[in-house]
């Protein structure tokens, strides 16, 4: 433990409670009109937060800041969570797999040598989401890794895809299922038969998270295993003309599965084929993976027939769980969080967020690790998150996740809590720019409570975001910025995470008057709030840290 010993700081003190309040998906976004549900809600606590100058900044959190290829890539809530909680800039996700693709490794690594023995005599099957937004999956991927398993011979590929629209714009599966088709029409070539088998849409087949929507996930695995869904067609493509008939969004359109002249379904998961998970991002298939690898005690729905399959992921989704067994990419090693950091050094933990992003400020935050790093000083509270389609009840549990951190605040056990407002993303992901006004201003009243809180308890807070999202509601032209209008003359919503920075707020009457932001670190990121935090604890940050954003 020794080497995890935290120094005191030379000038700040142990002893005021720390609180670090993420509102996920607000953004400091540029373009400031009326389609910006951060900038038109009405936000007077941040807009306080805002006039105090020195005592507020904004730092990146996409593209390389936060381990992603480049400025064009979207952050998410994954791996912001992971470098406010790291301190350190890790390779991630698409990264990752753009690295291991590139360099060929992932086709020489044990993951690819389980699931080969599939491609003479069986089927080779990927499950995942049909999509190049780069924060679950990325189709370029996706065509690299089905082309290479016809190059060594796979002879019968299927395809269970999962259309998006929520971090690529809505409407666009139609294109992605084109090219797609095309693209394995065109391994024909190499005799391999290559075709895509079912699928639905993102929110309504397969890729529920956190336990919230099993059934979810049994319409997923009737469609890709049993060959069974309410809509049987031809093609892919048709199948997703069909669905969209009535408006539905892409994200939302029911399950399907291609079924051949005679009615039968052209890709169902037998005995003895290999599958793999598609997905980079772990939290929306950790459950489609428990219904592959679980045994009898699994008992989530009724699986009716469980093929004995080489099932592996794209990556390990869970590290404790070893959730998968086999994987294609290793996971990064995420090590000395600053959760296990303060673990060891007796500082008290309090999380708290609702479902939706309760995993998020602590299996994400402690390095896509679960569990305590020590149960005595660590408290975890979870606020079940309604089931619903999130524009219907905007304020969602922002007020139940307040009382309880105030009730923990109040108590006087914790040095750091840390808490997740979900409003600003999970509505700003269901286009409704009037619903992501109101979770703009919930989150910004709910916010009020806690500082004034943490102001009664002489505290310090932080507050911050993971990425933008409601910050920017409609799809744009390129040189004009001006909203992209359908035939009917509507504009088109924007359902994806923005390249906007965060802003970073420090406070609280525990601060001392002198402690303010640095106005000298233009790259900074998410990762510089951890060693921020840290010392706003009384301690220095670890060497290997990103640098402070303080200057005191």
């Amino acid at each position: 433990m020794a080497d995890l010993k935290l120094s005191p700081h030379a000038t700040l003190t142990k002893g005021a409670p720390v609180v670090v309040a993420i509102i996920d998906g607000f953004g400091e976004n540029k373009i400031k009109d009326q389609y910006n549900a951060v900038h038109t809600a009405n936000t007077p606590t941040v807009d306080a937060l805002r006039a105090v100058g020195s005592r507020f900044r904004s730092v990146a959190a996409h593209g390389p800041a936060v381990g992603l290829p480049s400025s064009d890539d979207m952050g998410n809530s994954e791996v912001g969570h992971n470098a406010l909680g790291a301190g350190k800039i890790y390779a991630q996700g698409a990264k990752l797999v753009d690295i291991n693709i590139a360099s060929g490794q992932l086709f020489t690594d044990p993951g690819w040598a389980f699931i080969k023995p599939a491609f003479a005599s069986n089927t080779l099957h990927f499950i995942g989401l049909l999509s190049d937004g780069g924060v679950h999956s990325r189709y370029n991927q996706l065509l690299a890794m089905v082309s290479q398993a016809a190059k060594e011979g796979a002879h019968k590929i299927r395809l269970h895809v999962l259309t998006d629209g929520r971090d690529v714009p809505d409407g666009s599966g139609a294109k992605f299922l084109a090219d797609l088709e095309a693209d394995l029409a065109a391994l024909k070539e190499l005799g391999c038969d290559a075709r895509v088998a079912s699928g639905g849409g993102r929110m309504k087949v397969t890729m529920d998270r956190y336990e919230a929507d099993w059934p979810m996930v049994e319409r997923g695995w009737k469609a890709h295993v049993l060959g069974d869904a309410p809509l049987k067609a031809s093609s892919a493509s048709e199948a997703y003309a069909i669905l969209k008939q009535d408006g539905t969004s892409d994200q939302n359109i029911g399950a399907f599965v291609v079924v051949d002249d005679s009615g039968s379904a052209v890709g169902t998961i037998e005995d003895d084929d290999a599958v793999v998970i598609s997905n980079f991002r772990s939290d929306r298939v950790i459950e489609i993976s428990k219904a592959f690898e679980g045994g009898a005690e699994f008992n989530k729905f009724d699986r009716v027939r469980i093929p004995s399959v080489k099932f592996a992921g794209l990556m390990q989704y869970d590290g404790d769980l070893k959730l998968p067994t086999n994987f294609l990419v290793p996971p990064p090693a995420i090590c000395k969080t600053s959760g296990e950091y303060l673990a060891a050094n007796g500082l008290r933990t309090f999380a708290c967020s609702e479902t939706q992003k309760f995993g998020h400020v602590t299996f994400f935050w402690n390095g896509n690790r679960s569990g305590y790093f020590n149960e005595e000083l660590e408290t975890y509270v979870e606020i079940p998150s309604d089931n619903c389609l999130f524009n219907e009840k905007p304020e969602m549990k922002a007020r139940e996740i307040t009382d309880a951190s105030i009730a923990a605040l109040k108590s006087g056990r914790y040095d750091l809590l840390r808490v997740n407002y979900a409003n600003p993303d999970m509505v700003g992901h269901t286009g409704d720019l009037a619903a992501s006004i109101t979770a703009c201003e919930v989150s910004d009243s709910c916010l009020k409570r806690l500082l004034d809180a943490v102001d009664a308890a002489g505290g310090i807070y932080l507050v911050t975001s993971d990425h933008g999202n409601a910050d920017d509601m409609v799809q744009r032209q390129k040189k004009t910025n001006a909203p992209v209008q359908d035939p009917n003359g509507a504009n088109k919503p924007l359902t994806s995470h923005t390249l906007a920075p965060v802003p970073v707020f420090i406070g609280g009457k525990g601060l001392p008057a002198g402690v303010v932001l640095r106005d000298d670190q233009p790259e900074a990121g998410l990762a510089n709030i951890t060693a921020t935090i840290i010392n706003l604890l009384g301690f220095e940050a670890p060497a290997d840290y990103e640098p402070s954003l303080l200057k005191a």
